[in-house]
């Protein structure tokens, strides 16, 4: 009987949610009370166990690195530096300032890997740039959001170092998995604001002169000066990681210190950057590793109730095909990313998900990348898109949510067509992990 009460839980958790309760204390909440039932005292152990191992968990340290990682390039105007030096090269080709916004989140991703914070960046940076061109309102929305939406699919994500440990798969091998499918993103992405542009130049006029003035050399030397130390950065993170020199926290600190260190040569170190970036850090990363915490919970008494034997028997007892059956939990996770957030989400549904996806021999690290990307689309898809909100926090008045929805949906299509390769071409995330795989990675 225990065992299909526990699929109660869903439900009662949906309701705390609706009901306006933070996401961290409803699942808190759900699994102390179906503890208490099925379990009795003993409940309280096996909670404060959880604690205990989330506390513990040496990859989740990664976590607030990356996150101070991020903040230290937004605080100090790095990224606002690399803007610049990507926007002299590209301001006078079709879709430019689109087209540079882009490169932007694709580089701030790689070197932050919190969504948010990466769509914020760049919409305060590009948007007021772009209004003044005269770009279409709905091509500048869907850019913005797509741009930002990188820091989930580019590595290193805070999303995936949440998800390895849940699931039961390297860091490393889903930093590497992701590589591809995201850099491929991020050119479909160019390439449809370049095309765009091209065909109907009125959406996104090109700038005919250079208004920055730069000779060849002055825009070598200001783009040396902004991307290598950039550059380097990134290779200190990913770059260590995916040659399997660093594990995901390791690497995370040489990021944090990097970040730091590029700050003081750019001479925007000061007490003031460091304590806001320390604050941002403190407030981003206490509310990510509390929804950790929810999560773990949640999924121990779920499967103490038996609840995971009792969704895998029912997936498998429908009958359907495994493919069948991997669709449904895709789909599942794609509706959930409405309501939800990236973290909630993994935490609810992979716990679940992975026993079935092993049963039925798919390859785990491709799952999680193409689960990944179905999250990544949810995140853009209206109506509930988060992206959008996002966005409508730091857009002006003229900008409207009509603007915004229609402005994501060729961006949504985009996705659709990597996540089709995907599954499709199962190489497509396999095979930089296969060729750099190592037990460095673990």
């Amino acid at each position: 009987m225990s065992d299909y009460l526990s699929l109660l839980m869903f439900p009662l958790l949906m309701a705390f949610i609706f009901a306006g309760f933070q996401i961290a204390f409803s699942m808190i909440l759900v699994a102390s009370i179906f503890g208490l039932m099925l379990f009795g005292d003993v409940t309280a152990y096996q909670l404060l166990s959880k604690i205990e191992e989330t506390a513990s968990n040496s990859i989740l340290a990664a976590v607030p690195l990356f996150i101070f990682m991020g903040a230290m390039l937004e605080k100090a105007g790095i990224a606002e530096r690399l803007f610049k030096s990507i926007h002299i090269w590209t301001y006078g080709m079709p879709g430019g300032l689109g087209v540079g916004a882009i490169l932007l989140g694709t580089i701030f991703a790689a070197a932050s890997g919190v969504v948010g914070a990466t769509e914020a960046v760049i919409g305060m940076l590009a948007i007021p740039v772009m209004l003044k061109h005269a770009y279409d309102k709905r091509l500048l929305s869907g850019v913005i959001c797509a741009s930002g939406s990188l820091g989930t699919a580019i590595p290193p994500s805070i999303t995936v170092v949440v998800l390895g440990p849940v699931a039961g798969v390297s860091v490393g091998q889903l930093f590497s998995g992701l590589l591809l499918p995201g850099l491929m993103m991020a050119f479909l992405f160019i390439l449809f604001v370049v095309v765009q542009a091209w065909l109907k130049p009125s959406v996104a006029p090109r700038i005919q002169s250079d208004t920055h003035g730069y000779t060849f050399i002055e825009k070598l030397s200001v783009t040396l000066t902004a991307m290598l130390p950039a550059a380097l950065l990134i290779f200190a993170v990913l770059g260590t990681i995916l040659m399997g020199l660093a594990t995901p926290t390791e690497a995370a600190a040489c990021g944090a210190l990097g970040s730091i260190v590029l700050a003081a040569v750019y001479r925007n170190l000061s007490l003031s950057v460091l304590w806001d970036a320390f604050m941002g850090t403190v407030n981003i990363s206490a509310m990510i590793l509390l929804i950790v915490l929810g999560g773990n919970m949640f999924a121990g008494v779920f499967f103490a109730a038996g609840g995971m034997a009792t969704v895998q028997s029912v997936l498998i007892g429908t009958g359907f095909e495994p493919w069948a059956i991997l669709g449904m939990i895709l789909l599942i996770a794609f509706l959930a990313g409405f309501v939800l957030d990236m973290m909630s989400v993994v935490l609810i549904i992979i716990p679940v998900a992975m026993p079935v996806v092993r049963l039925l021999g798919f390859d785990e690290v491709w799952f999680c990348v193409a689960f990944l990307v179905v999250l990544q689309t949810s995140y853009l898809t209206p109506p509930l898109a988060p992206s959008i909100f996002y966005l409508r926090a730091i857009t002006p008045p003229e900008i409207t949510l009509r603007h915004m929805y229609s402005g994501v949906v060729p961006f949504i299509v985009i996705q659709l067509i990597v996540l089709t390769a995907i599954l499709a071409y199962p190489n497509t995330a396999l095979w930089l992990p296969e060729i750099m795989g190592g037990p460095a990675w673990k």
